[in-house]
């Protein structure tokens, strides 16, 4: 009887992990949000190209969203999609699509609802924790979109964390 007792109440127990309570996450302030939108923006608009970028919180929920005058209507959507997709995966989406055409275990990811494996989003980091990511969609190639985000975090840089 005291054995399934201690059986019982073991089973019961929360598990470590479970039992912490509360947890304190960091995420961007949306001032923040909209200074990295409007530089990333701003970045592509330099070069000749108009886009949209979307800066996401850790989660992948939209913090601030910035179309360009003369801006696809698509871009709106590929701009979310992009930092959802790198806010989720903590990774470049230029990142996932290398890893998605070497490795057949990953094959699948653009699969996941919502993700969008082409480049042009980057995470938001404060040392090695994502605090949020950036997309850009609209330019005409991943990697221009990957640099107008970098410029976005860029401007932003020195005030995370």
């Amino acid at each position: 009887m005291r054995r399934l007792l201690l059986l019982a109440s073991l089973a019961l127990a929360a598990p470590p992990a479970l039992a912490q309570g509360l947890v304190t996450e960091r995420t961007l302030s949306a001032a923040l949000a909209h200074e990295a939108v409007a530089a990333a923006v701003e970045a592509c608009a330099g070069r000749g190209h108009r886009v949209t970028a979307a800066v996401v919180d850790r989660s992948g929920i939209v913090r601030a969203l910035l179309r360009a005058d003369g801006a696809g209507p698509h871009t709106v959507a590929s701009a979310r999609a992009k930092a959802y997709t790198s806010a989720s995966m903590r990774a470049g989406t230029s990142q996932i699509l290398e890893t998605v055409r070497t490795n057949p275990g990953a094959a699948r990811l653009p699969d996941i609802e919502g993700f969008l494996v082409v480049g042009g989003g980057l995470p938001i980091r404060v040392g090695d924790e994502v605090v949020g990511a950036i997309g850009v969609g609209g330019a005409p190639g991943g990697n221009i979109d990957d640099q107008c985000a970098e410029a976005g975090i860029a401007r932003i840089r020195d005030r995370l964390g």
